[in-house]
């Protein structure tokens, strides 16, 4: 019996080893805003185009989180679907609606669990939108970590937000999780000082503020910039050396990493 028992411990070490080491993330920089839909015109925040920015082995694939009347967590970028308003609509009524190409509006849960499959290189890059009420917007963060601890998916996600408090809640959950915030409105000294691990800022703020793209490697605070879909602009990125780079153009600017 004993002997059994050590070769199961044995198999289930040798399983999580091998797990973890499945996971050799794409060191392209490229961030597929909305998931890659652009080039084969697909719905932004599906799951076929979360698939194809997979299938590209992009860095990453962003999509944005709300949550319904009725506490469900969808994926849609407005405040409205389909003429209804999210927050007052329950998912049954918007789900309703398809996307444009026939997909069922996306469930959080549904959206992770495409992301998990067949993908050893993407980041599931989860923005989580506020909400008209600031305690709500705290609750949609919290099921929203929880729920992707239940799918075991936490080393694939970054989160980002507008809402600063939103990402304090993220990081009093689990000081590990990756957050970067999207408002452009602080330092990478102050980011450093709270917690928040990544300056996410429109593309315009870093080159208003060069010296915070110094000060962010300085501290440690991982740089993207968004949306950054001209060649002339994913060029200065490129050469000021930003960990991520998001983009409605992820086809063009893989060719650009891809030139030495």
């Amino acid at each position: 019996m004993r002997c059994i028992v050590l070769l199961m411990t044995m198999i289930l070490v040798g399983s999580c080893s091998t797990t973890k080491k499945a996971v050799d993330f794409s060191q392209n920089k490229v961030v597929a805003h909305r998931g890659a839909w652009k080039a084969k015109n697909l719905p932004e925040n599906s799951i076929a185009s979360l698939k194809e920015a997979i299938r590209m082995q992009c860095a990453g694939s962003e999509f944005d989180v709300r949550m319904t009347a009725n506490d469900s967590l969808i994926i849609t970028h407005d405040p409205d679907y389909a003429k209804l308003e999210i927050e007052e609509s329950s998912y049954e009524d918007l789900s309703k609606f398809p996307l444009k190409n026939g997909e069922v509006l996306p469930t959080l849960r549904q959206y992770i669990l495409a992301g998990l499959e067949n993908n050893t290189t993407t980041r599931l890059v989860c923005e989580i939108k506020p909400s008209k009420n600031k305690e709500r917007g705290l609750i949609i963060a919290e099921k929203a970590y929880n729920l992707i601890n239940e799918l075991n998916a936490q080393h694939m996600v970054v989160y980002i937000s507008f809402s600063y408090d939103i990402l304090k809640r993220l990081e009093e959950l689990n000081p590990e999780v990756h957050t970067q915030y999207l408002d452009g409105s602080k330092s990478p000294e102050v980011l450093k000082r709270d917690g928040i691990d990544g300056a996410d800022y429109y593309l315009s703020v870093f080159k208003k503020h060069p010296e915070w793209i110094t000060s962010a490697k300085k501290n440690k605070i991982a740089l993207n910039a968004w949306t950054v879909n001209e060649e002339e602009d994913m060029e200065w990125f490129l050469k000021n050396d930003f960990d991520y780079i998001t983009t409605n153009e992820p086809e063009l600017l893989l060719k650009k990493t891809a030139q030495p």
